[in-house]
């Protein structure tokens, strides 16, 4: 039996708004930040809570004999797995996360991170686009085929803790999963981004990343100013003068050469399509000050910047003192957090290690230099769609979103996907979200578009309720 369009609308449509959005709300309370940014996660309790409101939510909305099971390694964030039979066959994995990035300042007057607020069709507040609603979005879409006793294969759901954090405790589980997961035919991801919300937007690839913190010591304390300035080099202009081995500073280019990688042409043709539909919106999304200018001018070579360039980003600092606290001292230290993005088919690790050794060799004025690597992640380029797969993901996309699908790259990291790919290499992956213009991701007035999400969880249903494997 095949998916009835009109009667999965409007099941998704009452179901989120009945059950799924009410639960996001509470969600969005939990301060549940990753372990990176609260290494007391376990004694804080707040992922307990979020994974405790998942459980629970799943457990009253999944039929009995399905198994919902919170699965725990000693020391490590816990793991919510669902196992749903199929009435057909075939093997679903749909993946998501329930980890949090952290607060960031510059939330509007009326909201905040863990004050979740619904205006006009956006939920607002951490963690409800990236990734809450993923694990009710793919429940729902199982459940929307079995109110219509629409056939669906089996489906296991499994949602992580750790995401945001490099996905650092996913292999382990996925070891000690792997059996129980079995051969994967079919990945469905849903922590990415679209171009607009007028369509369903595939993700053909993922940058990886490489973050840590570059360390610069000149003192062993502070000193006046006036009397060490011109005999004491700054530790924040020799932290600016490393970070010129990496980086050309006047127009962003990462200048080592390892760190790039080759462009598919397939890859450049997407980018020229995308590019094309969206026009000025490439950059219009951000949020420029008045009269502030994007890097370059051409649509094209923005979204390949994004997406298949390396780019460097100070993400954080220590060492200076707040501006009401800034005496005439000459600083002993400067750390600066560093993020850099590697194309997709770069190797990180190997990455990390030639970054390591630009930034530390020939310290100037020899002074102290260190760089702690925190978070090393590969990024992915994603294997072809088979024919009969993307005949069904374009006519989901037009029966929901009423305009055909596209393809993009994103300039974000996904490390479960290059883990999936490797354990499972004859699976197809089907990457998408709802991370559109202005949600703002991991930065403040994050929202989630509702009316986005739900065609997206009728384009999941349609596609798992056709796909004949």
């Amino acid at each position: 039996m095949k998916v009835k369009t009109k009667e999965l609308c409007q099941f998704v449509d009452v179901f989120w708004d009945d059950s799924i959005l009410p639960t996001l709300i509470e969600y969005i309370q939990i301060p549940n930040k990753s372990p990176m940014f609260d290494p007391d996660w376990q004694k804080n309790c707040y992922m307990e809570a979020a994974v405790t409101l998942a459980e629970e939510w799943c457990r009253a909305h999944i039929i009995p004999g399905n198994s919902i099971e919170v699965v725990r390694l000693p020391d490590r964030t816990p793991v919510l797995f669902l196992d749903i039979p199929g009435t057909a066959s075939g093997n679903v994995l749909l993946y998501g996360y329930l980890d949090k990035q952290p607060e960031m300042t510059g939330w509007r007057d009326g909201l905040g991170p863990w004050q979740p607020v619904i205006e006009d069709d956006r939920l607002y507040g951490r963690g409800g686009a990236d990734d809450g609603y993923a694990l009710f979005s793919s429940v729902a879409a199982i459940l929307g085929l079995r109110d219509q006793g629409a056939s669906y294969p089996r489906s296991v759901v499994l949602i992580e803790c750790c995401e945001e954090s490099g996905s650092f405790d996913l292999p382990h589980y996925i070891d000690l999963l792997y059996d129980r997961i079995g051969k994967p035919d079919l990945v469905v991801c849903l922590d990415s981004g679209c171009g607009n919300y007028d369509q369903l937007w595939c993700t053909t690839s993922l940058r990886g990343l490489i973050s840590g913190n570059l360390i610069v010591e000149v003192l062993s304390e502070g000193v006046h100013s006036g009397d060490a300035s011109g005999i004491v080099p700054s530790s924040f202009r020799i932290a600016r003068q490393v970070l010129s081995r990496i980086e050309n500073e006047f127009n962003g280019e990462i200048i080592v050469s390892d760190f790039h990688a080759e462009i598919p042409a397939e890859r450049i043709e997407q980018a020229q399509r995308e590019a094309t539909l969206l026009q000025e919106r490439v950059y219009t999304k951000f949020p420029f000050v008045s009269g502030a200018q994007p890097v370059g001018k051409d649509h094209t070579q923005m979204v390949l910047n994004r997406t298949w360039h390396p780019a460097l980003e100070v993400t954080g600092a220590a060492g200076l003192p707040s501006l009401a606290n800034a005496g005439n001292v000459l600083r002993p230290l400067t750390t600066l957090k560093l993020s850099l993005r590697l194309p997709p088919t770069v190797d990180a690790q190997a990455a990390a290690a030639k970054l390591k050794v630009a930034l530390e060799q020939d310290a100037p004025y020899a002074a102290h230099i260190c760089f702690e690597l925190e978070q090393i992640a590969n990024g992915w380029n994603a294997p072809a769609f088979n024919i009969k797969l993307m005949e069904i993901i374009e006519s989901a996309t037009l029966a929901y979103f009423g305009n055909p699908t596209m393809f993009m790259g994103e300039g974000g990291s996904i490390p479960f996907m290059q883990m999936l790919a490797s354990r499972f290499p004859e699976a197809q992956f089907l990457v998408t979200g709802v991370l559109g213009p202005q949600s703002n991701a991991h930065g403040p007035n994050e929202f989630l578009h509702i009316p986005t999400a739900k065609r997206l969880t009728s384009c999941i249903a349609h596609i798992i309720g056709n796909i004949d494997f």
